[in-house]
C-alpha cells in the first residue's frame, strides 16, 4: 500500500515537473502560446533574407523593416488563399483605415509577406490592388527565392504545411516588429485591436 502510494506520488511529481518545464512554469499550454511568450521575453532580429516587393526595390528584410524608423505589423499569407488569409486581409484593411484617420500614427506601417513560391511580384501587385492597399501604409513582399523564404519562416517560427491542391495550413497571427527590425510581439488575429494599440505605443516611444 505504502509502495503504491509513493509510486503514485513520484509519477505525479514527475508529471508536474514536466508540465512546468513544457509550459514555461504553467504560463502557456500550447506551442503557439510558448512562441508568443518567448518572443516577448527575447525579441527576434529579422533575418538578413532578401525580399522582393512590387512597390519597393529588392533588398534585405531588416532594411525594409527598420528603414524610416517605423513600427511594422507583419502577416504571412498567399494570394490564392480563400480562408484565413481573407480574414488577415480584412484586418489589414481595417488597420489601414485606422492609420489614415490617425494623424499621429505615421510611425506604424503594414507588411504582408507571401510564402507561396508561385506568387510573383506581379501577383502581389494585383492582390494589393484588389485589397485597395495604399503603399504609403500597406506594403507587400515575398522571399527572393524558396531558400530565403524558408529562412524567414524559420526565424519567425511561422508554420506552413502543404494541404493539397495548392493550399496551405499556416499561422494566422499579427507580428509586431519594432523600429530596430526586431519581432517583439505576436498577437492572435482576434487580438487586432491590441496589436494596433501596441504598435502605436511603440511608435510613440513606448517600451517593449
Amino acid at each position: 500500500m505504502i509502495r503504491t502510494a509513493l509510486a503514485c506520488l513520484a509519477i505525479a511529481l514527475g508529471g508536474y515537473a514536466s508540465a512546468a518545464w513544457v509550459t514555461h512554469g504553467f504560463q502557456v499550454w500550447t506551442a503557439e502560446g510558448a512562441r508568443r511568450l518567448e518572443v516577448a521575453l527575447d525579441p527576434v532580429a529579422a533575418p538578413p533574407v532578401r525580399v522582393e516587393s512590387p512597390s519597393l526595390a529588392a533588398g534585405p528584410l531588416p532594411q525594409l523593416l527598420a528603414g524610416g524608423g517605423t513600427v511594422t505589423i507583419v502577416d504571412f499569407f498567399y494570394t490564392r488563399c480563400e480562408t484565413v488569409c481573407l480574414s488577415l486581409g480584412s484586418t489589414f484593411q481595417q488597420f489601414q483605415a485606422a492609420l489614415r484617420a490617425d494623424p499621429f500614427a505615421s510611425g506604424v506601417k503594414l507588411l504582408s509577406v507571401s510564402f507561396d513560391p508561385r506568387d510573383s511580384t506581379a501577383d502581389l501587385r494585383a492582390y494589393a490592388a484588389r485589397m485597395q492597399a495604399d503603399p504609403a501604409y500597406w506594403r507587400f513582399a515575398r522571399g527572393a527565392d524558396a531558400q530565403q523564404t524558408a529562412k524567414l519562416l524559420s526565424a519567425f517560427q511561422v508554420t506552413v504545411v502543404p494541404a493539397g491542391h495548392g493550399d496551405f495550413e499556416h499561422n494566422a497571427a499579427l507580428l509586431v516588429v519594432d523600429q530596430r527590425g526586431r519581432l517583439v510581439r505576436v498577437f492572435d488575429i482576434a487580438e487586432q485591436r491590441l496589436a494596433l494599440d501596441y504598435a502605436r505605443h511603440l511608435a510613440s516611444g513606448g517600451r517593449t
